[in-house]
């Protein structure tokens, strides 16, 4: 005899799998963006606090990364960091299905400086101390670690409706049954 349960309805399995990864990588990110600030701080005294400061900061900043947000399965929303200017893969491509007839280039190509985004540590100078790039690197891993964190809690948060309302159909069912 089936149960409720049975009628197609997947149950999230690995919730408390899932659980438990997130309590662990709620600390990742804290962690590195400590990191970060550490390693600028040894930068600031390598290079002098005058060096490092807000005074070399560029007139107009342009994000080298964005969040980009994309559907998932069961209507889930991902989130992943990609490089600024970057298309996402499913934007990338033909439209239409067939031959294309490939044309060489007219004139000679100009270099789109606006188009990528330029490094910020060029702001510091051209030789920068090693621990100014490792805080770059650190504030990445950190934003990475913040969206996978953002696309678990979803998954969670989407296993929970999913289990409540699977409670609540056994519990219309049962007053029946008795």
């Amino acid at each position: 005899m089936g149960t409720p349960l049975d009628g197609g309805s997947r149950v999230p399995i690995g919730c408390p799998a899932k659980l438990r990864r997130v309590t662990r990588k709620k600390v990742a990110p804290d962690l590195e963006v400590l990191t970060g600030w550490l390693s600028l701080a040894k930068a600031r005294y390598a290079m002098g606090a005058k060096s490092v400061g807000p005074l070399q900061y560029a007139s107009h900043m342009e994000p080298q990364v964005c969040l980009h947000a994309s559907e998932a399965q069961e209507g889930l929303q991902k989130f992943k960091v990609v490089r600024a200017g970057v298309h996402a893969p499913e934007e990338v491509g033909t439209r239409e299905a067939g031959l294309r007839r490939r044309k060489g280039p007219t004139k000679t190509p100009e270099p789109e400086s606006s188009e990528a985004p330029q490094d910020p540590l060029n702001w510091f100078g051209i030789l920068v101390p090693h621990s100014l790039r490792q805080a770059q690197a650190s504030f990445r891993d950190g934003l990475q670690l913040a969206a996978d964190i953002a696309s678990l809690q979803n998954r969670i948060d989407w296993g929970r409706s999913q289990l409540r309302g699977l409670q609540e159909k056994l519990k219309q069912l049962e007053p029946g049954a008795a």
